[in-house]
């Protein structure tokens, strides 16, 4: 029996999953507010268990991890463990079996995701002394859209000094934009072309042509592309430029488009159901920032249709695309002229399925795909893993 044990490292968190050989999960949880008080909310065999304990660093709760595992029944012996990487620059195209080498590389990829590789890394450097002998494979968020053309990741600044920095497009959410379309592709009976749409907290989209990636909405970072809880997406970057030129220092102006811009930045709340409950009250920000977010989606479908050159059904994933009737009404009802609607019915149904949420009759199918993360990198550890 083979088991996987995915972990998604955060700063302050580590989330994890063990799947077994059916790809059935075994056991969950999460250890929260790492580097100091913490607290574990696992489940498995024996229900949910929360335990409070210290938990200096990732390697404390990665313990932490192995000892509320045992005592609740789950037998927490993988045969390989499966790290979430957030970026990969231009050279990690697929997933990779961890070595000094690999970490070193992570390491250095920190400049282009500073939020996000170290905290992995800190994952990788504790599951690696934790688990001693046991491969661990680091999956990268960037990995998937490895196959856009060059003309749609060339930026168009001085070619020599783009090499020099890495500057080009790279796009995140890979892992979930490759599971959903291939979901996509099973429900619909055919790997045709899809625009994914991975609308949370963070959001992005992709154009997929036969299971490949071939446009995505984020660049260089996550900052690009649809609005976001705090990040506004598309900027003109001279607005940067008056910004540094006002006197805000690089810091500031750091903290204002990844933690103060998107839906935060324009009501307040980063969280799309306070939002949503602020327009129903008849907050007219809240709608302006509705209609913004809505109309930059429309935007991306549109362009991507060209890129297509036509579609075969518009994806909606992720906490808002799963879970917002509102939000997928909102984006589709201004794109009835591309053969896109939703059925109200199917739309307002709260099934966590794979599902068609378009009238029988629309020319475009539209659906709703749970995205599984964790099981998409579950099975690239065994790939990279697997003899041959």
């Amino acid at each position: 029996m083979t088991t996987v044990l995915v972990v998604n490292s955060g700063s302050s968190s580590l989330k994890y999953q063990l799947l077994d050989h059916a790809e059935q999960v075994v056991a969950s949880g999460l250890v929260e507010r790492i580097g100091g008080a913490g607290r574990i909310t696992h489940r498995g065999p024996g229900g949910e268990v929360i335990v409070d304990a210290d938990v200096p660093d990732h390697r404390a709760a990665l313990a932490l991890m192995l000892a509320t595992c045992t005592s609740s029944g789950a037998d927490l012996a993988p045969d390989v463990v499966g790290h979430r990487v957030v970026h990969g620059g231009a050279r990690f195209s697929a997933p990779v079996v961890v070595d000094d080498a690999v970490e070193a590389a992570v390491e250095e990829l920190a400049a282009l995701a500073p939020l996000h590789n170290p905290p992995g890394l800190l994952g990788i450097r504790a599951a690696r002394a934790t688990f001693p002998g046991v491969p661990q494979v680091a999956v990268f968020d960037t990995a998937f859209h490895a196959t856009i053309p060059p003309e749609a990741a060339t930026y168009a600044i001085d070619a020599g000094l783009a090499a020099d920095r890495g500057i080009r497009r790279y796009g995140f959410h890979g892992t979930s934009h490759e599971y959903v379309s291939q979901e996509a592709a099973r429900f619909l009976g055919h790997a045709g072309r899809f625009v994914v749409l991975h609308l949370g907290n963070g959001a992005s989209a992709c154009a997929v042509s036969g299971g490949r990636s071939v446009a995505t909405s984020m660049g260089l970072t996550p900052l690009k592309g649809l609005v976001m809880g705090t990040r506004g997406g598309d900027l003109d970057p001279g607005a940067v430029l008056h910004l540094l030129r006002s006197g805000m220092t690089v810091d500031e102006v750091d903290t204002l488009l990844n933690r103060r811009s998107g839906l935060a930045g324009l009501t307040g709340s980063g969280d799309l159901r306070d939002v949503l409950a602020a327009a129903g009250g008849g907050d007219a920000q809240a709608e302006l920032a509705l209609d913004v977010y809505a109309h930059r989606v429309r935007g991306y479908v549109g362009a991507y249709l060209a890129h297509l050159g036509g579609l075969d059904a518009l994806v909606f994933t992720a906490g808002v695309g799963e879970n917002s009737p509102e939000v997928r009404a909102r984006v589709v009802g201004g794109l009835g002229h591309l053969g896109l609607a939703v059925d109200p019915a199917r739309n307002g149904a709260g099934e966590r399925v794979a599902r068609l949420v378009s009238p029988d009759d629309g020319p475009v199918p539209v659906l709703v795909v749970p995205t599984n993360e964790e099981l998409q990198i579950a099975r690239h550890a065994l790939t990279a893993v697997a003899p041959g």
